[in-house]
């Protein structure tokens, strides 16, 4: 799972990212909020742990902006230490998912996000897939081939879980669409360009990829054995 913290407490910020770094977590640091906001756009993380009492511009504008502006639906999880009623009603208009007030638990963060990261992918159950060296855990949304980490997007992701639903099955492209973008059908060019982010992204881990393009008709997950 890729991670982006937004916190300018340093101390506070080495803590969580020593935390999730060592619990197999890929994490970015912002220390405000002008440099989080750019991070949260022009990359792609699963979730996002975000300081309300930001320089620059406030926690509160941060994901007011990443979802008005940017369009984002990433998961975001507030600290702070604001625990009034109105302060938590001020986070959940302008955006967050949850809220967590400080001084907290590093155990606690963590449950938390992979909470927020299961609901977000539509699971509530965890039911781990393993084929022919690949494994994806949907609770943790952690995708290894061949035992090295292989780093997705949400939708590829989305598009790795369809494939893998039924190995061998050419899934056509509505169907990998609707997986991944569900009723809001994306640009014309974006399945094309998930698939090859998809597929470089396993080759890059191992060398090959498991994904075949079946020309004219969609993808498919081609096992190795039967």
């Amino acid at each position: 799972m890729r991670v982006l913290i937004i916190e300018d407490d340093l101390d506070i910020a080495t803590n969580l990212c020593d935390y999730l770094e060592g619990r197999g977590y890929c994490v970015d640091l912002a220390r405000d909020g002008i440099s989080g906001l750019h991070l949260a756009v022009s990359q792609p993380f699963d979730a996002i742990v975000l300081d309300l009492g930001l320089p620059g511009i406030g926690g509160l504008c941060v994901c007011s902006k990443l979802r008005r502006e940017a369009s984002s639906d990433v998961p975001v999880l507030a600290l702070t230490a604001r625990d009034l009623l109105d302060d938590k009603v001020a986070a959940f208009d302008s955006g967050v998912d949850d809220y967590l007030v400080k001084p907290f638990m590093l155990r606690e963060v963590e449950i938390r996000l992979k909470a927020l990261v299961r609901r977000h992918c539509g699971r509530v159950t965890d039911r781990r897939i393993v084929i022919d060296g690949l494994e994806y855990d949907p609770a943790s949304c952690c995708v290894h081939f061949e035992g090295r980490a292989v780093q997705l997007s949400r939708k590829c992701m989305r598009l790795l879980e369809a494939l893998l639903a039924a190995p061998g099955r050419v899934f056509s492209r509505a169907e990998l669409e609707h997986s991944a973008w569900g009723d809001e059908p994306p640009m014309s060019d974006s399945l094309r360009s998930h698939m090859h982010t998809l597929r470089r992204a396993l080759t890059s881990a191992t060398g090959r990829s498991p994904i075949e393009n079946v020309h004219g008709v969609g993808y498919r997950f081609a096992r190795l054995s039967a």
